[in-house]
Formats: structure tokens, C-alpha cells, sequence
């Protein structure tokens, strides 16, 4: 009889636990395609691929640079005309990164400390360090940026 009473536990046990893990698999699948996404529009970003960097902003997505909304397009169309004109980025270093999966599954948010440094058309060179978030969301299969915000801000002396 008490062999009975433990398979009889250890079946419940894995009926309560099965749903668990797999949603618990299915949150760190979808947090790897997040992390690869990111990686990808930050790689494009210090390699001044314009193309594949605004690839994955979604096409009604909020973007928030220098103390204001910016419009997607111009930001676009003034990112291509300044990197045309000899302007880059010579480096863009990620760090502290944290991936937060929002329940659901099809959207997340990506922030990260960055440290970076553009040259202008003129030669002129900036080293920034600054805060960004991304709220990431799952279009058509894909993973686009619907939401960034970018701060930039004066280390500690």
C-alpha cells in the first residue's frame, strides 16, 4: 500500500511541475532571443550598420534621445546623412545588462549601462557614458524595438 501512496505523490508531483519547468524553458528561450536581438542592434549600431540598425525598431516606435521624443524617420534619415558625411562610431561597450521577460512572453525589457565614443563628420570626437532601456516586443515573429530610452549622464568623480 505505501508503494502505492508514493508513485501516487511522485505523479503529482510531476503533473504540478511539468507546466513549471517549461514555462520556466520557454521564459529563457524567449530571453535568449531577446539577448541575441540586442546584441545584434548594438553590433549594428558600433559597426555604423544604418540599415540593419533601424531594422529593428518596430515602425511606430518612441524614441527618446537628448532630452526629448525624437521622430523615427528623421532620426533615420539625419543617422544616415551623418554617417554618409564621414560621421561614426568608433566604439559603443556594453555593461550591467538585465533582460526582464514580461509575462506573456512577447515583450521584454533590455537595459544597459553604455559607454561610447563618435567621431562627427568634422573629426570631432565624443565620449559618452549613458543609460539606456529598450521595451522589446515580438512583431511577425520578429523582435522590435517599440520603446528606447536613451540618458546620457557624467560618471562619478
Amino acid at each position: 500500500m505505501k508503494e502505492v501512496q508514493v508513485k501516487g505523490l511522485i505523479v503529482c508531483l510531476v503533473v504540478l511541475l511539468v507546466p513549471i519547468l517549461t514555462h520556466a524553458g520557454d521564459a529563457s528561450s524567449i530571453e535568449s532571443g531577446v539577448r541575441a536581438a540586442a546584441a545584434d542592434f548594438n553590433d549594428a549600431y558600433a559597426t555604423n550598420d544604418v540599415e540593419r540598425y533601424f531594422s529593428y525598431y518596430a515602425d511606430d516606435a518612441v524614441v527618446y534621445f537628448f532630452g526629448k521624443r525624437q521622430d523615427l524617420k528623421e532620426y533615420a534619415r539625419t543617422g544616415s546623412e551623418y554617417m554618409e558625411a564621414g560621421g561614426g562610431v568608433e566604439k559603443n561597450e556594453l555593461s550591467g545588462k538585465i533582460f526582464q521577460v514580461l509575462p506573456g512572453g512577447k515583450a521584454a525589457v533590455a537595459s544597459y549601462f553604455v559607454h561610447n565614443i563618435s567621431r562627427s563628420p568634422e573629426g570631432e570626437r565624443s565620449d559618452v557614458r549613458a543609460y539606456e532601456t529598450e521595451v522589446w516586443q515580438k512583431i511577425d515573429g520578429a523582435w522590435k524595438i517599440v520603446n528606447l530610452h536613451y540618458t546620457e549622464h557624467q560618471p562619478r568623480q
